[in-house]
């Protein structure tokens, strides 16, 4: 348990970045489940589309500090290869 005011301060902060983080998370992958959805159904208009919506959002999170840019990049290119087989 925090002591210090510094520790409690930063007990609060952590909480706090937490937070923001999981939200960050929980909004890429739901982008990424939408362009998963797209590639199942075949569609491959949509999973285009869903694509270019998720490309934005992943590296925001990159930016934001809750993906590295490798994973972000790794994870648009296996996508985008699978969105073009489907032509």
């Amino acid at each position: 348990m925090a002591n210090t005011p510094q520790s409690k301060k930063r007990a609060r902060q952590n909480e706090r970045r937490f937070a923001i983080n999981k939200a960050r998370r929980s909004r890429i992958r739901t982008y990424l489940r939408k362009v998963e959805e797209a590639i199942a159904s075949g569609d491959q208009d949509a999973a285009q589309a869903a694509l270019r919506a998720a490309q934005p959002e992943l590296m925001r999170g990159v930016t934001k500090g809750v993906f590295h840019k490798n994973t972000a990049s790794r994870k648009i290119s296996r996508l985008a290869s699978r969105v073009k087989s489907l032509g």
